[in-house]
């Protein structure tokens, strides 16, 4: 028989409930056979809407395989979902506001109880304005002389007993897509596209799994030309609606309106308009905001709600 040291025991006692407790979650994301979208997060940076920030998964063969923006919150939605660190064979984050990337290190300490052993690619913008580039975000949180949680190191080197990352940065000002992720014995692939987000460096991403495709938008104030051509013909369009129809200055030059999410859907001809990242001041109006997009949209609205599961 072999003796473990009590150290070691307890640590793989740990990974295997952690393992078993993953597989309780929403039958409708682990169970089904097509991939599926799971809404982690359908809110805000107020926390004044009852929801997570913004963050959500993409589950394949029951497994969650890719992680797109970790906002405030999506650490426990991500546990009630019964999603798996080890499973994920990528993280895509839009831009770096908290509401879409405070619990990304939440979500790193975890997998350090996880059985995950290959690298892990983090994607997102390059440094701009007052933003650091993905690379400097990771180290500027895991650096071992400077970062805020240098604890965590080994996530920069793979070292300590911690998967390395691999930070992918896209320039934002770039009009064409580029290619984040490729699995083709799967035959998926990960799309990042810039966006106007005011200051911001902000992507959108389009995951194409087989013929079928999702689209999230990301922040983004609806100015894009070149976004439509990158969204046209999504199976799922994810817009971003934290902004009342009314909405002036600073905020319209941050986030679409609703008139111009359904102007977009409508030039884009996806099948199914998925609205989500909410606050208060979008969910007051909430039916005059939708009609907004009923007029200039004919296909298929749908309201996001935390741990939504949504095939595709």
């Amino acid at each position: 028989m072999i003796k473990f040291p009590l150290s070691i025991l307890i640590v793989l006692l740990c990974n295997a409930a952690v393992d078993a407790l993953a597989d309780i979650g929403p039958a409708g994301c682990t169970g089904s056979e097509e991939p599926v979208l799971q809404v982690l997060g359908s809110g805000g940076p107020i926390a004044d809407d009852g929801r997570a920030s913004t963050g959500y998964l993409v589950w394949i063969d029951g497994r969650s395989r890719f992680l797109i923006d970790a906002g405030g919150g999506i650490f426990l939605r991500f546990g009630e979902a019964g999603a798996r660190f080890s499973d994920l064979n990528h993280i895509a984050i839009s831009h770096f506001h908290t509401d879409h990337s405070t619990d990304l290190v939440a979500l790193l300490k975890s997998g350090y109880f996880s059985n995950r052993t290959r690298k892990l690619p983090v994607s997102g913008p390059a440094e701009g304005g007052d933003y650091p580039g993905t690379g400097d975000y990771l180290g500027r949180l895991l650096d071992k002389d400077h970062g805020a949680y240098a604890y965590l190191n080994g996530y920069l080197d793979g070292s300590a007993g911690l998967v390395k990352l691999e930070p992918i940065e896209v320039d934002p000002a770039l009009t064409k897509a580029s290619r984040v992720y490729h699995d083709p014995d799967a035959d998926i692939e990960i799309f990042a596209l810039g966006v106007p987000h005011g200051p911001v460096p902000a992507l959108a991403y389009r995951i194409r799994v087989g013929r079928r495709s999702i689209v999230f938008s990301g922040d983004q104030n609806g100015s894009s030309d070149a976004f439509i051509d990158f969204a046209r013909g999504a199976d799922i369009l994810v817009m971003h609606m934290p902004v009342p129809e009314n909405i002036s200055g600073v905020g319209r030059n941050l986030h679409a309106p609703p008139s111009v999410i359904g102007k977009i859907a409508a030039e884009t001809g996806t099948h199914k308009l998925l609205l989500s990242h909410f606050m208060a001041r979008s969910l007051d109006n909430g039916e005059e905001n939708l009609q907004q997009i009923r007029s200039r949209f004919s296909g298929t609205v749908v309201s996001a709600v935390d741990l939504d599961c949504v095939e595709f």
